[in-house]
């Protein structure tokens, strides 16, 4: 077991520094760039403010799945521990 969390602890700093890391990035829907390149028109700013809301919107869900999954595998992993330890007496006892 301990190969298989070290390569999700592996996986799981990597996607995190990825995500982390200060690369200019340019993700945004198409009505988002219309509001940016409108506001820009208009004399507005430069729109970096809007692209770094996006990543952020974008980021909750994954964090959200991602930390549902590891509280749903961690507690599946201590259940099959509990049963892996029971005797034949104590399955005996639950019938």
């Amino acid at each position: 077991m301990d190969v298989m969390k070290n390569k999700i602890l592996t996986i799981t700093g990597l996607l995190l520094a990825f995500c982390l890391l200060p690369l200019e990035q340019f993700a945004q829907c198409a009505m988002c760039k219309g509001a940016a390149e409108a506001a820009l028109k208009q004399g507005g700013g430069d729109p970096v403010g809007l692209n770094n809301g996006i990543l952020y919107m974008l980021s909750i869900p994954y964090l959200l799945v991602g930390t549902i999954g590891y509280w749903w595998w961690r507690n599946r992993r201590q259940e099959r521990e509990q049963v892996a330890d029971m005797t034949e007496e104590d399955f005996a006892r639950y019938e």
